[in-house]
């Protein structure tokens, strides 16, 4: 039976105790100062008792050890190397710090919007996202083990993800066109093919001979490879796509696998000795020089011997894959084969980071003219 008493504590202190017994009839008790907090928790325990969610204070795991029981499982689940890593980064640098040591019952939807509330401003919006879906997951995990009652991380809001949104940087058709000129004959057909099918460098790394039909002109994206040369699946179900390409990319592409490093891996994109190449290697070997190579660069603060500003490569791979998309729709793409081609998982994220570029048909000026006629004759 759950009943309320007054106590006095030895200190003099006068509580309200809440007394109840939990799902497996063991005899529980809580303290509060007021009487209506006790009411309010015996009200909320009683239901989650009949429920079977309650879990006592005494019970109940901190935030971080129920983080280490989760990351343990994702790693034992089979997940990429990159990805334990990056959920065991944002928990570490974001979420431990402050909320590693609160138990799991005493944390409240208040508790974590205030929290989440203390860093808009201090990251960008995706990162921020991968704040709240590290505590969504912790809890997650929790919940399906009987550790906490509920999951309260889902009743978090983030900003509006347009607020702030910066244009993605890309190169310009000329620049596009330097580049590819100043950079070296052995990787021109990566920097093209990543040029014209906007493929992410990942999955580019990943590509093998096999993925491609020079018959059909098609590029079919299956595999990505990580920062650790492990593969794996494209980075959502909609990366597995197929790209058309063509009849001058194919002749490109044709021509290099005679030159192409062979090795087991049969990549088309691979180091000397057929292995997985490195995205760092990418980017300071080869795409970086040609920029710089190209005059496709940006001041520094730094400055040379002579006292000149040193200058460096404008742009990282992925202005590429935002350079297709440009091209795409500059083309007259659907949004809809847009979004199929650059393997996006939905078509609100492709309008969200390329919906400025689609034209209007429209004739809004003519439309804003006639509404001011109506309004102000």
């Amino acid at each position: 039976m759950a009943t309320i008493r007054k106590r006095e504590l030895p200190s003099g202190k006068i509580v309200w105790q809440a007394d109840y017994r939990d799902g497996s009839g063991k005899r529980r008790h809580k303290q509060f100062t007021k009487k209506g907090d006790a009411d309010a928790f015996l009200l909320t325990a009683r239901g989650q008792v009949r429920a079977g969610t309650h879990v006592a204070d005494s019970q109940s795991k901190t935030i971080d050890q129920a983080a280490k029981l989760w990351l343990a499982q994702v790693e034992k689940d089979g997940k990429e190397r990159t990805t334990v890593d990056r959920y065991t980064e944002t928990y570490e640098k974001q979420v431990k710090p402050r909320l590693g040591a609160t138990k799991l019952n005493a944390v409240t939807a208040p508790t974590l919007q205030t929290f989440i509330d203390d860093l808009v401003g201090t990251m960008s919006l995706s990162s921020l996202k991968k704040v709240k879906g590290c505590l969504v997951s912790v809890f997650k995990y929790a919940v399906s083990r009987g550790l906490a009652a509920h999951n309260p991380a889902r009743e978090v809001a983030l900003p509006e993800s347009n607020r702030g949104r910066k244009r993605p940087e890309m190169p310009t058709k000329e620049e596009l066109r330097s580049i590819l000129t100043n950079t070296p004959a052995r990787w021109q057909p990566f920097v093209r093919l990543a040029t014209v099918t906007g493929m992410r460098a990942s999955e580019l790394r990943g590509l093998k001979w096999s993925d491609v039909d020079l018959a059909k002109g098609l590029v079919h994206v299956r595999r990505r490879v990580d920062k650790y040369g492990e593969f794996g699946p494209p980075k959502s179900g909609a990366g597995t796509r197929d790209i058309p390409i063509s009849a001058g990319t194919v002749a490109m592409l044709k021509a290099w696998k005679k030159d192409c490093p062979s090795g087991d891996l049969e990549l088309i994109f691979p180091t000397t000795t057929g292995a997985v190449e490195g995205h760092a290697n990418l980017l300071h070997r080869v795409f970086h020089p040609a920029q710089v190579a190209a005059g496709v660069t940006t001041k520094t603060d730094k400055v040379d011997g002579d006292g000149k500003p040193i200058m460096e490569a404008k742009f990282g791979l992925h202005a590429l894959r935002h350079a297709a998309a440009a091209l795409f729709i500059e083309q007259g793409f659907a949004p809809k084969k847009v979004q199929n081609l650059m393997g996006h998982a939905s078509l609100q994220m492709t309008y969200d980071v390329y919906g400025y570029l689609f034209p209007s048909d429209d004739d809004d000026q003519s439309k804003m003219a006639a509404m001011e006629s109506g309004l102000f004759g």
